[in-house]
């Protein structure tokens, strides 16, 4: 375990240490929960729009998901965990360019990796495979979001990638609830 935790925060200090006034701009905008909101809103407009009430069903099954992520995340492992973030953790944390504030105390695992992916991976289980362009933006979406979370100092490259994984099996979970409520239901197949 200590090897593991000792390649992690090498791997964190290698991707920290590249910084230039422009990314540092973008990752700050990137990783600002609230600029992607016109991105979520047209999301749920076009499912909506495209798929009437299955859209509406879509919506509630993907908001589950990243609701669910979301508390794994926060709401269980950041506190059992207790992990401190680069930022704070005595070791690494006189090397860390923590470029927007440090944030909350614990980082294990990133919220931000958890909810993207299961939004990527949530549309990436949902749409066909034809629609393989739009699914490889999506997932190149939520890496630029989880990376941009390493560049600002604020999590290691282990609390992103447990908090990806967390964000796909709980859009697979969105997924599953979404075919059994459909199947089982007829007013959502509509």
């Amino acid at each position: 375990m200590e090897t593991l935790k000792s390649l992690d925060q090498a791997l964190f200090l290698e991707l920290n240490s590249r910084h230039t006034p422009f990314w540092d701009q973008v990752m700050v905008l990137v990783t600002n929960k609230y600029v992607w909101v016109p991105f979520y809103l047209l999301l749920i407009i076009l499912m909506i729009y495209f798929y009437r009430r299955r859209g509406a069903l879509m919506v509630l099954t993907l908001g589950a998901s990243v609701g669910l992520a979301d508390f794994i995340a926060s709401g269980i492992f950041k506190p059992f965990f207790a992990r401190l973030r680069p930022c704070h953790d005595a070791v690494v944390g006189a090397t860390v360019q923590a470029i927007n504030g440090c944030g909350g105390k614990y980082g294990f695992v990133s919220s931000h990796a958890a909810n993207s992916f299961a939004i990527a991976a949530f549309f990436c289980f949902l749409l066909p495979a034809r629609q393989w362009p739009l699914k490889v933006a999506l997932i190149l979406w939520a890496s630029l979001i989880s990376y941009s979370r390493i560049y600002l100092g604020v999590h290691y490259p282990g609390d992103i990638t447990v908090g990806a994984a967390i964000g796909v099996v709980t859009a697979w979970l969105g997924i599953y609830l979404y075919h059994i409520i459909s199947e089982r239901y007829r007013f959502w197949r509509v």
